[in-house]
């Protein structure tokens, strides 16, 4: 396709409302491309992406700023792990979970086992149902809403405050502050520290519940230890919530506004799994193949290897689209189709794979399942406001304009009330 020989994949807003002809221009080269945008190795491939989460070799330094943070030495020879760890705090958001590696990523996700508990889990999902209601409640008796103001924001928001045990008092403060996009606009410079509102929040809320503990679930966080019984700095716990609680809430805000975007916009699919609510996490996992939140991933070579039989130099950049990957015809044939039974839909990678694989992914998986039923369960014939998004064939939607991400901006849905 020649028109996308010059495209810029990180700055052109043409690629914005949709990206997958792109992704296939990319894959129809080469599953895996050494001179991908911006001289990066790019993968679009599904068996090409897995091998590359799950390899060693990679270091997630460069998780999220992708090519946009130059190594701040000159990588030589076929090793440059050492001089990585020497100079990684130099690295935007080298603070972050997201961007560990190997034991230090390991110890501090394994903080995550004393906070994601299976009764705290339950616990928070019981508060979900009952929020569900409540923020239904609060657009139901005016047949339409804007989905992402009135419902996914705010859920997803209170959802993690609640998990996180933020206190009831500061929730209004939270849903308040926490309405945009966090990183990866397109034109702007990516901040060093673009959770620094987070950050304050938590170091006061970990410092207190570590002088005068109580009884609640910040205590629990700000006690916990490492694997090995020793005890995180204050700061180490804050930047481990602080992430959790951004990325959580905006990856499940364009999961929520996705699968509500296709029950709203097929009537045959919304009929199916209205009347077989079993069809509800198939339709959710076919939902994440089809518009993963995350559209790109970033890694570099530690050290000189191979993709797919393709090599790779210490020191590359290697950029991993999920969207392309779950629609490689190799692995996922007729891609572009929608099936709400999809049979390998589950094995989409729209929240990694690997060591650093999502690990709110069962969280998410929860939120949307508890919102699609409430939806459906208090709505009839929901949707796409025709005033707002144009008739049938001739639909307009907005996308965050970044690379990072991919998520509507807005959604514009009409209903009828059922129960």
């Amino acid at each position: 396709m020649p028109e996308f020989e010059s495209v810029d994949y990180f700055t052109d807003e043409s690629l914005i409302p949709d990206p997958y002809p792109y992704f296939d221009h990319l894959r129809g080269k080469s599953p895996i491309l050494t001179d991908g945008p911006a001289g990066v190795v790019t993968v679009t491939g599904y068996a090409e992406a897995v091998a590359a989460y799950r390899d060693a070799a990679f270091s997630s330094c460069n998780a999220v700023v992708g090519p946009f943070a130059p190594l701040p030495f000159t990588a030589e020879g076929d090793d440059i792990t050492e001089l990585l760890e020497l100079h990684r705090d130099a690295i935007p958001m080298a603070e972050h979970v997201v961007t560990m590696d190997a034991d230090r990523h390991q110890r501090t996700r394994g903080l995550l086992s004393k906070l994601l508990t299976p009764k705290r889990l339950s616990e928070n999902e019981e508060f979900m149902w009952k929020l569900a209601d409540e923020q239904l409640d609060t657009f139901a008796a005016t047949g339409r809403v804007e989905f992402l103001s009135g419902y996914a924001k705010p859920f997803s928001t209170l959802v993690i405050a609640d998990l996180l045990g933020v206190p009831a008092t500061d929730h209004t403060e939270f849903r308040a502050v926490l309405g945009g996009q966090i990183v990866g606009s397109l034109g702007g410079e990516l901040a060093h520290n673009p959770l620094e509102w987070l950050d304050d929040k938590f170091r006061g809320y970990i410092s207190s519940r570590r002088e005068s503990p109580r009884a609640d679930v910040l205590t629990a966080l700000a006690r916990a230890t490492y694997p090995d019984g020793s005890v995180p700095t204050i700061e180490e716990v804050v930047k481990l919530a602080t992430f959790l609680f951004a990325a959580g809430q905006d990856t499940t805000t364009k999961l929520l506004s996705a699968a509500v975007r296709n029950v709203a916009e097929n009537p045959g699919i919304q009929d199916r799994i209205r009347n077989d609510r079993q069809l509800v996490p198939g339709f959710l996992e076919e939902t994440l193949r089809l518009e993963s939140p995350v559209k790109s991933h970033f890694r570099m070579a530690r050290t000189s290897t191979e993709i797919g039989g393709c090599p790779i130099a210490a020191g590359a950049t290697v950029m991993l689209l999920p969207g392309a990957s779950n629609r490689d015809p190799r692995k996922f044939p007729d891609p572009d189709r929608f099936e709400v039974d999809r049979r390998n839909a589950r094995e989409h990678i729209a929240f990694g794979r690997g060591a650093h694989s999502c690990p709110g992914a069962p969280l998410a998986r929860a939120e949307a399942r508890i919102s699609i039923n409430r939806i459906l369960d208090r709505f009839t014939d929901l949707r796409i406001d025709e005033s707002r998004h144009g008739e049938p064939g001739a639909r307009t939607y907005r996308y965050e304009p970044t690379f990072v991400m991919r998520g509507l901006s807005e959604l514009h849905v009409e209903f009828d009330t059922g129960k």
